[in-house]
Parts: structure tokens; sequence; C-alpha cells
């Protein structure tokens, strides 16, 4: 069901947001409906939302034995129901309906903060064109910046450079070192591989997508050609600065006992080097999907949203593999000191003979 943005002008901190952003947060926004006595929330749950009352009343009990009722409409009802991650209290409904706003909490805070940056004249990335921010709201909505902490926007904002492209333009090329991170502003690009000897169109790009990541997180020669379709405008991020704002916070590492208490628990373990490798040695009940293949693979072996633990013989390709499988919309965590020092784990656990 769509959310009205007029709804949504009626929030705190929300009415204080430009329109086109109200508009953005409007789309992605949904809209649960509840009756008496159904709970919206737990208290300890770790859900993803900002919720937001828009109709109704419900109760909130606290484990102390507090109650506070939250009603819409109300002066106290503009705010969201307590963003505390876990819950710290139960909401029960207790009026004959009740509807809430959910809206993912990240992607809100990442959209009040570019809306903030980017409202002064004088700030470079500053549009008052409709529309022309497009680019950026599916740029904070990707899943490969989820783990983006919203204090490094700002730094990754002012360290993009622009650059005009024209229709049929190469901006990288199958084999070359890396050099940039880019995202398409304007236009739309063909993502193309060497697949059977000839080169073969595997992804489509619009504004708002990126591309480039890959080969600087693993160290490696880029794995894929990108050339221009339409002309427009990319900005892109040099080695140094992907290296200094982004790759740090895109990776979420773990230790081998970590990695082997997820994989215990449900996580699928990926191998993401190439299959001769993995031939050689490779980690007991792990999956190969080679870091080339695992956009056009991994959907197949689970679905997104699924847990994943990916290591490789050093890490490097793991960091890689994380950037991706986390834009697909997986939960992924990569293997610290890779393929090695699991073995050395599992040496030392060994019983002596």
């Amino acid at each position: 069901m769509p959310v009205p943005v007029a709804e949504l002008a009626k929030l705190f901190p929300l009415d204080a947001l430009r329109p086109e952003t109200r508009d953005q947060l409007a789309r992605e926004a949904t809209v649960g409906e509840y009756v008496r006595n159904e709970v919206v929330f737990r208290v300890g749950d770790m859900d993803e939302d900002t919720i937001y009352l828009i109709e109704g009343e419900v109760r909130c009990d606290y484990p102390d034995g507090r109650t506070v009722a939250h009603a819409a409409g109300t002066g106290h009802g503009r705010y969201s129901l307590n963003d505390a991650v876990p819950r710290r209290f139960t909401a029960t409904v207790v009026s004959q309906r009740a509807r809430v706003v959910r809206l993912e909490r990240r992607f809100v805070e990442k959209v009040i903060t570019w809306d903030q940056l980017s409202r002064d004249p004088t700030y470079r990335f500053h549009e008052s064109t409709p529309g022309a921010s497009a680019w950026v709201f599916r740029l904070l909505h990707s899943h490969a910046f989820i783990k983006l902490p919203t204090g490094n926007l700002e730094r990754m904002f002012q360290r993009f450079e622009e650059a005009y492209v024209k229709p049929g333009e190469v901006v990288m090329r199958e084999g070359d070192a890396p050099d940039n991170f880019y995202v398409i502003r304007e236009g739309t690009a063909a993502v193309s591989k060497i697949l059977d000897g000839s080169p073969q169109v595997v992804a489509y790009l619009r504004e708002g997508d990126i591309f480039g990541e890959d080969a600087l997180l693993a160290n490696v020669p880029r794995n894929a050609t990108v050339r221009m379709m339409q002309g427009g405008r990319l900005m892109k991020l040099s080695k140094d600065a992907f290296e200094a704002v982004l790759k740090p916070p895109m990776v979420s590492w773990v230790l081998p006992a970590e990695a082997a208490r997820l994989v215990q628990d449900g996580a699928r373990l990926v191998d993401v080097r190439m299959p001769q490798e993995f031939i050689q040695r490779a980690i007991q009940g792990a999956i190969n999907v080679p870091l080339y293949r695992l956009r056009e693979d991994m959907p197949s072996l689970l679905a997104p949203g699924g847990r994943v633990v990916v290591y490789c013989n050093t890490g490097e390709r793991s960091a890689a593999a994380a950037f991706v499988l986390n834009a697909q919309g997986y939960t992924v965590h990569a293997m610290h000191g890779g393929l090695g020092a699991m073995l050395r784990m599992q040496a030392a656990a060994a019983p002596a003979e």
C-alpha cells in the first residue's frame, strides 16, 4: 500500500525534509495494518525499521512494569515508536485498528544526512531541478552501502570527482589495472565479459548503480568491460579515496572460530578462489563459487537474504566477494586470514597422536 506524502509531512523529523526527499521516502515506505491486541513489536526485537503510528493507539509495556500510551495525531505521536535496538518495550494495539509506517532505519538516517548536506546552494552537489538527486537516493538505498556509517557520507561526496562521458565510451576494460570506483549520475551503461572466447553483455547499469569496486577490493585486474550506452556523467573515487572512505566499513570480518560458529548456525560457507585452487585444498563443507562468477551463480545456490561466510587464501578476494554479495542482499562475513587461518585453527584443535 503506497504511503501518502502528506502523512510523512506530519512526522518528526521528516516534516523538515525537502519535498523531493519526502517523496523518495514515501516510495520506499510500507504501511502495516493492525487490529486490537495485535503486537507491532516485542521487547528485545532486533528489527531494522523506523516505525511511525499514523492511525490508532498502542500501549508501550516496559519490562519494569511501566506503561506509556502512544496515539497517532498527538504531539508525542509525531515521533517514531522508539528506534532503540533491541526494542525497549512491547507495543500492543489498544484501539479498534491501527496503521503504522515502516521505513528502513539506516536508509532514513542516510537520506536525512544527505538532505541536510545538499540543501545549501553553495554545496557542490546542490541541484534544485526535480529528480536531480535520484542517483543519490538509489545509491544510498543500495545493499552495498548498507554498512556505510552515516558519518562517511560527507567524506565520500567531498572526494567524488565528476567525469562527463560520451555514448559508446569505454570507461574501463577487462584486464586493466584498477584505478577508480564509479557511480552513474546520468546515463546508462552495458557490462560485458569475455565468455567462451567472445565478449558477452552480462548486465546493464543506470543512474545510481556502481561499478569498479571488485578489482579495488581484491587488488586484481578488472574482470569486466563497461561501455556507456548513453552519454552522461559519472562520479568517481580514486583508488586511494576508495580505500580510505569506503573499503573499511564495507566488509564484516570474522575470525575462523566465529566463522565456524556461523556455519554451524546455518550460514553457507563459500570458497571464492578458482576451481583449481579449491580442488587442491579447501575447508570441508564449503562450496566453490569463483569471485568472477558470484553475481551469476550465487542466486541459484542460495536466495538473496541468506547468510554467507566467504573465504580465499589471504582475504583479498573475500573482501571483494563480501561487497558483491552485500550488493545482492546477502548477509555476508569474510573470514580473516583466509584458508590458512582456518586450517591452523583446526590443526591446533586436533587431538595429539
